[in-house]
């Protein structure tokens, strides 16, 4: 096996946070160029490292690409070799797992916990790992609604990434029908190993989740498949403005809206009016770290 090499940038944690999520939104994202944050020390929170891993000597066509994902002036990216060893064990070692409600997710070379419902999520994958604040916050979001005695049939996860958030909607409410899509094709292949990786039926009928790539709402399979009693988007609070309207008609009278994606402040204030045009009411906000996510429901009287 070749020898792995690490790139790393080293910024304040919301520059290394918007770069993760910058990522998240690029299509054509050469994928053995392998990323993660975290911060550099727990008792300095505020300090972080992006880093990237890639399977063979990085060149400027990576490094571009690793400093494209600031907004801004890029930090100084460094780059070492690494030993040789599985590069993609190496990558998942700053992966620690995360517990968000009753949910444990961890990379596969974690063992599960005995008190949890467990997910094993490899780090090199898309977006959506547990890790990133808006993610595990998700997780909590959903833990509360089902400790509210709150019951789905049907449930869509909107630009699901590695599928993370649909799968705990199955864990929690495992009779209803899940619908999840992204735009990224590369999602497809992801959600499919993620499920048989964690036990998840893929198919059409209750107990099962189907996977389709899609831009919005307007697919005819996520159409077909609604209207959804509970849908969830955690994406960008632009498209989580642009896309209000579309959610509320797909769910029903009644049903509920879990977005994340948004920073708490501007960004936050932005998504609520536009979920109260689209005739939602708030529920419930839950913020983790600089994050807010927040509980709809559609009312019943549109």
């Amino acid at each position: 096996m070749s020898a792995a090499w690490k790139l790393s940038a080293f910024a304040p944690k919301p520059d290394v946070q918007g770069a993760l999520l910058a990522h998240d939104e690029i299509e054509e994202w050469d994928f053995d160029l392998v990323i993660s944050g975290r911060e550099i020390d727990e008792d300095r929170p505020l300090e972080w490292v992006l880093e990237a891993w890639y399977p063979r000597k990085p060149g400027s066509a990576q490094t571009k690409a690793l400093a494209g994902l600031f907004a801004g002036k890029a930090p100084k990216i460094t780059s070492e070799k690494l030993p040789d060893e599985d590069w993609v064990t190496l990558s998942q070692e700053g992966t620690p797992p995360i517990r968000a409600g009753r949910f444990y997710v961890h990379t596969p070379d974690y063992e599960p916990a005995d008190d949890a419902v467990n997910f094993a999520i490899p780090a090199s994958q898309a977006f959506g790992t547990g890790q990133h604040e808006t993610t595990a916050g998700c997780l909590k979001m959903l833990d509360a609604i089902k400790s509210t005695g709150a019951s789905f049939r049907r449930i869509a996860d909107i630009g699901t990434g590695t599928g993370l958030l649909g799968f705990a909607g199955m864990a929690l409410w495992p009779s209803a029908e899940c619908t999840a899509s992204d735009i990224d094709p590369v999602c497809a292949d992801v959600v499919e190993d993620n499920a048989a990786m964690n036990n998840i039926r893929l198919g059409a009928e209750r107990g099962a989740m189907t996977m389709v790539i899609a831009d919005g709402m307007e697919n005819p399979l996520l159409l077909a498949r609604g209207p959804y009693d509970l849908l969830i988007a955690n994406i960008l609070a632009g498209p989580l403005v642009e896309l209000a309207l579309d959610f509320a008609k797909s769910v029903s009278p009644g049903g509920s809206i879990v977005v994340a994606g948004l920073l708490a402040g501007e960004q936050e204030q932005a998504v609520r009016r536009a979920y109260r045009r689209a005739h939602c009411r708030p529920v419930a906000r839950l913020q983790n770290g600089d994050w807010a996510i927040l509980w709809f429901r559609r009312r019943r009287d549109r």
